[in-house]
């Protein structure tokens, strides 16, 4: 079983990977993105930095995967990952132009190829105005910055791509605008069931997916 966790930043993806794998008794893939040289500069000027951290995260993100990903399901274990190759191509679809476009949708092509696809994309839904009080809340220092407009943009873009199958991934779409699955263990409970009874896996409560 390998569930990816997927959503804009600041929504959770992160923390809810992290609260599900002792739930599911899995592995935990994190992506590995503060490592990135050009991510402070890019926030202070996106245009003029977005082409290399576009291409670092790609690269970054293939090798990760293409390594991780295979040998831990060989295990036999579940894995649980905060995020997908495929949306890469979203920050890049919002950030590059032109030739550096071109050129960076011919190397993901190439790439994705060779990439495990999950079992299930659980996508984390959240307002703008909740992703923006979540990523002050974490008062990372790069992040300070951080322009509602491009929360707004990338809100967008996840939801146009995740409204509609991209691949043969199924898709779990939850709000976490009412949710607070750090605080109140209900909300948790209420997101595991939903994992199990999209994957079919038991024990789950059908009663606890009416809205």
């Amino acid at each position: 079983m390998y569930i990816a966790i997927e959503g804009v930043i600041g929504v959770g993806k992160t923390t809810l990977a992290r609260l599900l794998q002792p739930v599911f008794d899995s592995e935990i893939l994190l992506e590995v993105f503060e490592e990135n040289p050009f991510l402070s500069d890019f926030y202070s000027d996106r245009e003029r930095y977005a082409f290399q951290t576009q291409i670092f995260f790609l690269l970054s993100r293939y090798h990760q995967q293409r390594r991780a990903v295979p040998e831990i399901l060989a295990t036999g274990k579940p894995l649980i990952s905060d995020y997908t190759f495929a949306k890469d191509a979203l920050f890049a679809s919002i950030n590059l132009k032109n030739d550096e476009l071109v050129v960076y949708h011919q190397v993901h092509e190439a790439l994705a190829e060779k990439i495990t696809l999950p079992d299930l994309l659980v996508y984390l839904h959240a307002s703008t105005d909740t992703l923006m009080q979540r990523i002050a809340r974490r008062d990372r220092s790069y992040e300070r910055n951080m322009e509602r407009g491009y929360i707004e943009q990338l809100n967008q873009t996840y939801e146009e791509f995740f409204s509609k199958p991209y691949d043969t991934t199924p898709v779990l779409v939850i709000d976490t605008d009412p949710l607070d699955f750090v605080h109140r263990p209900e909300h948790l409970r209420l997101i595991e069931n939903r994992i199990r009874e999209t994957l079919g896996l038991s024990p789950y409560q059908p009663a606890l997916m009416s809205k």
